[in-house]
């Protein structure tokens, strides 16, 4: 029989340890798996290696200073162009930086979920990828003598996700226009913890959605917890858009430490009830 995987967000936070390289789901500002990421924030965990297609849950990390490097292709809030916590820490300097290509950052990925220790991509040829990235190198085609850019795989400790619906044996389903790439995150990490909106029985998956939108397999999860509007203030469509409101509040708190304070103490220094209770009376 197989195990029912269900844990809460403090489960999976008890799981990871200082200076993992964690992998974070979702695209920008958009069906991040927020509540495990608010759980990290009020943990003492440091010194983490975040590889994300980054939004709040980058800048977030970068206020509390838990994040030592960032691995990227961008890092936006969609309706705010560039997340205002992360650029504060790039001006400063108190975060390293691995700035990559969209595609290259997926290549990396894939490259982890194949176990191997890099494929071949024409992105970054000729930009300054290159030179921003000094150890990165090129390989030359054995078939036809191309050179190409080496993209090194990003191997995960952890990936963290964000789903509309899971079972409690850990497969996990996509009810919007665009998984991201969840799946590949799942497959480049050794383990893999996927927060929902609401975790179903066995089978019952089929009843919310076709069998093409589940995406994320059991084979590759190791713990489900169900947590509604856990994507929040992100939006996790169709269940629930934006929070323009919030993420407006959330890039004000850039502005000074004190403003940071108050969204903290607001917004994540809450046990997740109480959070679920303030962002349905604030929408």
């Amino acid at each position: 029989m197989t195990a029912d995987k269900r844990l809460t967000e403090e489960d999976v936070v008890a799981e990871l340890r200082d200076g993992m390289t964690i992998g974070i789901g979702g695209w920008g500002s958009r069906r991040k798996p927020m509540s495990i990421v608010r759980a990290i924030l009020r943990s003492g965990l440091s010194e983490l290696t975040v590889v994300s297609y980054g939004g709040p849950d980058i800048g977030m990390l970068c206020a509390t200073g838990q994040a030592r490097k960032i691995v990227y292709g961008f890092v936006s809030l969609d309706t705010i162009p560039l997340e205002p916590h992360f650029r504060a820490a790039r001006q400063a300097g108190t975060v390293e930086a691995m700035e990559l290509d969209e595609g290259m950052l997926q290549w990396g990925l894939r490259a982890a979920a194949m176990r191997v220790s890099f494929l071949p991509c024409r992105a970054g040829l000729g930009s300054a990828i290159l030179d921003i990235n000094p150890s990165m190198r090129t390989v030359v085609s054995p078939y036809d003598g191309e050179e190409l850019v080496a993209m090194p795989a990003l191997p995960l400790d952890v990936a963290l996700l964000h789903a509309n619906r899971a079972d409690r044996r850990g497969n996990a389903q996509y009810l919007g226009n665009d998984w991201y790439f969840d799946d590949v995150f799942a497959m480049a990490a050794a383990r893999t913890f996927v927060s929902c909106e609401r975790v179903v029985e066995p089978g019952a998956l089929v009843r919310e959605g076709p069998e093409q939108t589940i995406k994320v397999s059991r084979l590759w999860t190791d713990g489900v917890v169900e947590a509604p509007l856990g994507a929040h203030f992100t939006h996790c469509l169709p269940d629930y858009p934006r929070d323009e409101a919030v993420q407006r509040e959330y890039a004000g708190s850039a502005s000074d430490a004190d403003a940071w304070a108050a969204f903290r103490a607001r917004w994540v220094d809450v046990p997740e009830a109480d959070y679920r209770r303030l962002a349905r009376a604030a929408s």
